[in-house]
C-alpha cells in the first residue's frame, strides 16, 4: 500500500516538499490502509501472476474500459489475463453442452477478454490443487487443458468454487509492462476474495472508487503541510 503513496505523490511533483513530509506522507498511508483488502500500484515491477488490473477511470478503449482482470500468466513470454467482471446470462450447462459434467453446472460463463472467444479457461477455488491445473495463488488455480477442464467439471457441483472464462486477454513480451509506464492500469495484491467476488457487476466501480478515496484523502491530508511549508519559505 505504500505503492499508493508514491502514486499519490507523483501529483504533487510540481510542488516542493522537504524529505520529511513525504516520510510523514508515506508512514500515514501505510498506517491508514492497514485496513484494506487490496494494495494498489501504478508500478511495472509490481506486474505478477495472481495479481488484479484495474482499468482507471479513463480508460477509453472499449475492450477494457471499467474491467477487473486477473493475471493467471505473467513471465518473460508476456501475459495471460481474464475479466472477472463481464458475466454472462449464460449457464454453464449451455455454454460448454456436450462436454461430460457441464450439465450440473448452473453458474453462467464470463467473458475473459476479447482474445480468441472460442477458448475455454476456468479458475477454481480448491484446498488441493486440482488434476491438470496450473497455481495461480494460494487456493486460486488455472484449469486450461482441456482434459483438467472436463476433470474439473465432472467433480461433485461446487457452487461459486469454478468460473468458467470464454476468450482471455493477452499480451506480448513487455507489452503489458510498458502499458504501466503509460499509467493504463492499477495493480492490486492477489485476493481470492476478489477473484471470486460475489458482486462482479460492482466490482470495478469499488476498486477504482477505492484508489481514488485514497488519492483524495492524501491530498487533503497534505494540504495543510504544503501550505505551511510554502508560507515558511516566503518568510526566511
Amino acid at each position: 500500500m505504500v505503492d499508493a503513496a508514491c502514486l499519490a505523490l507523483s501529483l504533487w511533483k510540481r510542488r516542493s516538499l522537504s524529505m520529511s513530509f513525504r516520510v510523514l506522507v508515506c508512514g500515514w498511508i501505510a498506517l491508514t490502509s492497514a485496513g484494506l483488502a487490496a494494495a494498489q500500484s501504478q508500478r511495472p515491477e509490481d506486474l505478477a501472476r495472481g495479481k488484479m488490473l484495474v482499468a482507471p477511470r479513463e480508460t477509453r478503449d472499449p475492450l477494457f474500459a471499467q474491467t477487473v482482470v486477473l493475471l493467471v500468466r505473467y513471465d518473460a513470454s508476456g501475459a495471460v489475463g481474464l475479466v472477472l467482471n463481464r458475466p454472462t446470462d449464460i449457464p454453464i450447462s449451455r455454454a460448454l453442452r456436450g462436454i461430460p459434467g457441464s450439465a450440473k453446472h448452473t453458474d453462467t460463463v464470463y467473458v475473459g477478454g476479447p482474445v480468441e472467444l472460442d477458448t475455454v479457461m476456468a479458475v477454481a477455488r480448491s484446498a488441493h490443487k486440482p488434476e491438470g491445473a496450473e497455481e495461480v495463488f494460494g487456493g486460486i488455480y488455472l484449469v486450461a487443458a482441456k482434459s483438467a477442464l472436463e476433470k474439473a467439471l465432472g467433480e461433485p457441483a461446487n457452487p461459486g468454487g469454478l468460473r468458467v472464462y470464454l476468450g482471455y486477454c493477452g499480451w506480448g513480451p513487455r507489452q503489458l509492462d510498458n502499458e504501466m509506464r503509460l499509467k493504463g492500469w492499477y495493480v492490486f495484491d492477489r485476493s481470492e476474495s476478489l477473484a471470486f467476488d460475489t458482486a462482479p457487476a460492482t466490482l470495478w466501480s469499488r476498486l477504482v472508487g477505492r484508489t481514488e478515496t485514497q488519492i483524495v484523502q492524501l491530498l487533503r491530508f497534505a494540504e495543510p503541510y504544503a501550505y505551511a511549508q510554502r508560507t515558511r519559505s516566503r518568510l526566511y
